[in-house]
C-alpha cells in the first residue's frame, strides 16, 4: 500500500526526503498533472536555492485570458464559468514571464500551440522529441519523481488505482522504474487522487502498490481542465468532408484534437447517418474530383463493419462515433484470432468456420493453457469449459483433445464448447484523453463493460509498430487512416506542423512523425495531413501552401495525402512535378500563379504547364456556394457538437473575430476606428455590451470600445446575412 497523505506540503517533504536535493520531476501532459503538487515543488525551489529542480512535462494548460481589453472582458467571465476553480500552474506563469529561479527549469516536449513563442525559457528548454522517445529522454535526465493525478476505487476491500487520463508515458516508464529501484536508485511514484478523474482501464489500471505516496483528500478535487468545443468554420467542414470519404469501412482511425478533428468526426457521422445528404455534399464541395482515390482507399457507404480507433488522443467526439455504431470494430490481443477476423471480414459469429480460420491463422494446432484462456476471454469457448492436460472439458464433462489440427476434435469442440458470439476485445487504443467536462462525466458514467472497450495504453504501443508484438499491431490496424493537422505544406509535400522558420517552437512534434512513418510501414495505411489553404495575420492574407520553408516537421520523402478546403492531393509515389501540380490544385486560387511561377523558375515543373480550368476557382465564395444546399437543410453548423457559449456570447465572438481581422494592419486599425467613431452605438446592442460591462461606458476608452463592438456586431451580421443569401440560392 502507498503511504497516505492529506497535506500537499507533507507529501512533497517525504518525496524530497527520499530522493534528496536534486529532483527530476516528471509530470504527464494535459490534465494528468497534479497542479498543487507541482506548485509546491516550485515553491520549495524558490525558498531553497540548494534544491535543484527540473520539471519535465508537456502541454501545460492555463485558463484563457485574452490579449486585449476587449478580449479579456469577453473571455474572463467565460473562463471562470467553464474552468471553475482549476488551479493555475505556477511554473507556467514563471515560464511565460521568464521569472524561473536559477535553480529550476521546465523542459517541455510539446507546448500549448502558439502560447510560448515569446518565452525565452520555454524556447531554450524545449526538447524536440517524438512522443515515443520521451520515456527514454526522461531516463537519460535521471528522473526520480513521477507525479500523477489518479482515480481510485475499492473492490472487495482492496484499493485499486487508475492513471485515468494519462497512461501515455507513465506505463512505458514503469518497467524502467522497477529496474532502477532494483539497482538501488531511489525513484518515487507520487499520486494525487481526484474524484472527477475517470477510472480508465486497460494498461491505465494499476495495483495500488505501483505508487509510493498518495495524496487523498476531497479538498484537492479542483475542476479538471475542460476546453469547450470549438466553432467549426466552413473551411473546417470542407476539410473534414474530404477526409471522411477516405476512411475505409473495417479500417482504423486516428485523429487529433481541435477544429479539424471535430469536423472529420462530424462528416463521418453524416456519412453513416444521413448518407444521401453526405454524398450530395461530396459533389457540391468538390470531393468527387478525387473520386478515383475515394474508390481506391475510402468509400461512400455507411459503415457496416465499423472502425477501430488507434489514436494517441481520446477526444470526446470518439464517444459520438461509438454511440453512433461507427466505432465498433473490436480487436483482440490474441494474434491468431485477430488474423482470423481479418480473413472473415471481422464477423463476430462463433462457429466451426472460425475454428478452421484460427487453425489457418496459426493457432495451435495443439492449444495450450494460454491459447485456451485467450479464446475463452474472447467468447470463442464457453465460460463453463475448462482446460486440463492438453484437453478441453466441455460443460457436460466431455474430454476433447485441444487439437485444432484434428477435424474430429474441431467438430466435437464446435458441438460442445463454442460460444455464440465474440465478446470482450476493444474498440479503441488511446494514450491520453482531454475534452469538455461532460466528456469526463460520460466516461465515468459508462458501465465498466463498456469502459473496457476503450483500452488506455502507452504511446510506445499506440504510436508505433515496433515491439515483440509487431505482428499483432499490424493485424489490428488494418486499413489505417492517420489524420493529422499541419500549419503549412510545401508544394513538394513537406509539412510544417510545430515550428517557425526562425527556430521558435509553436507546439511540438508530438506523435505526428510516428503516425506518418507508420502509415508508410503499415500495409494498406495512409497518412492524411490537413491544412487550411490560407491564414490572415496582421491584416495580411498569406498562403499556407508554400514553395519552401525554413523548418519542416515531416520531410518531403514521407509525403502521402494532403487536404485543404479545396480538395485532396494524393502525393504518394508522385514525382516532384506531379506533386507540385497536385498541391497547386488544392491551393487558394489567389496564390496559384505565384506558386506555379516559382516552380517553373526552379525547373521543377514543365515550362508549358497550365493550371486546369476546373482548379482555378478555389475561393472562399465558391466554397460557401458548395455548402449552400446542406446549410439550408440545417447541416454543417458552427457548433454541431454543442457549445458552452450562450447565444449572446456566440454573437459577440463573431463581432470580436471581425474586429480582429479588420484591425490587423495599421491602415485597417485606423479605418475601423474612424468608422466606429462616426457610427455610434445601436440601442439594440446594449444588452450584448452589458455582457462586456460596456452597456454604460464611463471612460473614453470604454466608449470607444463600445462603438467598436457595435460596429463589429453590424459587420458580422452583414457577413452572416451574405452567407445566408448565398445559401438561399439554388446550388
Amino acid at each position: 500500500m502507498p503511504q497516505l497523505f492529506d497535506d500537499v506540503g507533507e507529501i512533497v517533504e517525504e518525496a524530497l526526503r527520499r530522493v534528496g536535493k536534486r529532483v527530476v520531476l516528471a509530470l504527464p501532459l494535459g490534465i494528468g498533472k497534479p497542479n498543487l503538487i507541482a506548485n509546491e515543488f516550485l515553491r520549495r525551489a524558490r525558498a531553497d536555492r540548494g534544491l535543484d529542480l527540473t520539471i519535465f512535462t508537456a502541454l501545460s494548460l492555463r485558463k484563457p485570458r485574452g490579449s486585449s481589453d476587449l478580449e479579456r472582458r469577453f473571455i474572463e467571465p467565460l473562463a471562470d464559468r467553464i474552468f471553475g476553480n482549476y488551479p493555475e500552474l505556477d511554473y507556467l506563469e514563471a515560464v511565460r514571464k521568464n521569472t524561473m529561479p536559477p535553480n529550476a527549469r521546465v523542459i517541455e516536449f510539446f507546448l500549448e500551440p502558439g502560447a510560448l513563442l515569446n518565452s525565452a525559457h520555454a524556447q531554450q528548454h524545449y526538447l524536440s522529441a517524438n512522443y515515443t522517445h520521451v520515456a527514454r529522454e526522461l531516463l537519460h535526465r535521471g528522473v526520480n519523481v513521477i507525479a500523477h493525478v489518479v482515480a481510485k476505487r475499492m473492490v472487495g476491500g482492496t484499493l485499486e488505482l487508475s492513471l485515468g487520463s494519462n497512461p501515455d508515458v507513465t506505463v512505458d516508464l514503469l518497467p524502467e522504474v522497477a529496474r532502477l529501484r532494483a539497482a538501488g536508485q531511489p525513484v518515487v511514484m507520487l499520486g494525487q487522487v481526484h474524484r472527477e478523474m475517470p477510472f480508465m482501464l486497460g494498461a491505465a489500471h494499476l495495483p495500488a502498490d505501483s505508487f509510493d505516496l498518495l495524496l487523498d483528500h476531497s479538498r484537492f478535487d479542483y475542476d479538471l481542465f475542460a476546453p469547450p468545443n470549438p466553432a467549426l468554420a466552413t473551411v473546417d467542414h470542407a476539410i473534414g468532408l474530404h477526409a471522411s470519404a477516405l476512411v475505409r469501412d473495417a479500417g482504423t482511425l486516428q485523429i487529433g484534437i481541435g477544429e479539424l478533428g471535430d469536423s472529420i468526426v462530424y462528416s463521418l457521422l453524416l456519412r453513416h447517418q444521413q448518407n444521401e445528404a453526405w454524398r450530395r455534399a461530396l459533389g457540391e464541395v468538390g470531393t468527387e474530383r478525387s473520386a478515383a482515390l475515394v474508390d481506391d482507399i475510402g468509400g461512400r457507404a455507411p459503415f457496416s463493419t465499423g472502425l477501430f480507433g488507434a489514436t494517441e488522443m481520446f477526444v470526446d467526439q470518439m464517444l459520438d462515433l461509438y454511440r453512433a455504431g461507427i466505432l465498433r470494430r473490436r480487436v483482440y490481443d490474441y494474434l491468431p484470432l485477430q488474423r482470423a477476423l481479418a480473413a472473415n471480414g471481422s464477423s463476430t459469429r462463433v462457429d466451426a468456420a472460425l475454428l478452421e480460420a484460427l487453425l489457418a491463422a496459426g493457432a495451435g494446432p495443439n492449444l495450450d493453457a494460454a491459447d485456451f484462456t485467450a479464446l475463452q476471454a474472447a467468447g470463442v469457448l464457453r465460460s463453463e469449459c475448462r482446460f486440463e492436460a492438453g484437453h478441453i472439458l466441455s460443460p457436460d464433462g466431455a474430454r476433447i483433445a485441444a487439437d485444432l489440427g484434428d477435424a474430429k476434435a474441431r467438430d466435437w469442440l464446435a458441438a460442445e464448447c463454442l460460444g455464440l458470439e465474440l465478446k470482450g476485445g476493444t474498440v479503441m487504443h488511446a494514450g491520453f484523453l482531454l475534452g469538455p467536462r461532460a466528456f469526463y462525466a460520460s466516461l465515468s458514467a459508462l458501465p465498466e463493460s463498456e469502459r473496457r472497450l476503450f483500452d488506455m495504453r502507452g504511446v510506445g504501443f499506440i504510436n508505433q509498430l515496433y515491439g515483440s508484438d509487431q505482428e499483432l499491431r499490424i493485424a489490428q490496424r488494418s486499413h489505417a487512416r492517420f489524420v493529422n493537422t499541419t500549419m503549412m505544406l510545401t508544394t513538394l509535400g513537406a509539412a510544417v506542423s510545430d515550428g517557425l522558420a526562425d527556430g521558435r517552437v509553436v507546439s511540438g512534434v508530438g506523435g505526428q512523425y510516428n503516425f506518418v512513418a507508420m502509415a508508410h510501414a503499415l500495409p494498406g495505411a495512409r497518412s492524411i495531413l490537413c491544412a487550411r489553404a490560407t491564414r490572415r495575420k496582421d491584416g495580411k492574407l498569406t498562403s499556407n501552401i508554400v514553395t519552401s520553408y525554413g523548418h519542416t516537421t515531416i520531410p518531403r520523402h514521407l509525403r502521402d495525402i494532403a487536404i485543404t478546403e479545396y480538395g485532396v492531393a494524393d502525393l504518394r509515389g508522385k514525382t516532384d512535378a506531379e506533386c507540385i501540380a497536385a498541391m497547386i490544385d488544392i491551393s487558394d486560387s489567389r496564390f496559384q500563379e505565384n506558386l506555379l511561377a516559382e516552380a517553373k523558375r526552379a525547373n521543377k515543373i514543365d515550362a508549358g504547364y497550365r493550371i486546369p480550368a476546373s482548379r482555378r476557382h478555389n475561393t472562399p465564395a465558391r466554397l460557401e456556394e458548395g455548402f449552400a444546399a446542406q446549410r439550408r437543410a440545417g447541416l454543417f453548423s458552427e457548433y454541431p457538437f454543442g457549445t458552452d457559449l450562450t447565444h449572446d456570447e456566440i454573437e459577440l465572438a463573431g463581432a470580436l473575430r471581425w474586429l480582429k481581422d479588420a484591425t490587423g494592419s495599421k491602415a485597417g486599425r485606423l479605418a475601423t476606428l474612424l468608422r466606429a467613431l462616426f457610427a455610434g452605438v445601436r440601442e439594440q446592442d446594449r444588452h450584448l455590451l452589458g455582457r462586456l460591462r460596456l452597456a454604460e461606458p464611463q471612460t473614453s476608452g470604454e466608449k470607444l470600445s463600445a462603438r467598436l463592438v457595435s460596429l463589429g456586431l453590424r459587420r458580422s451580421e452583414r457577413r452572416d446575412a451574405a452567407t445566408s443569401r448565398t445559401a438561399a440560392k439554388d446550388p
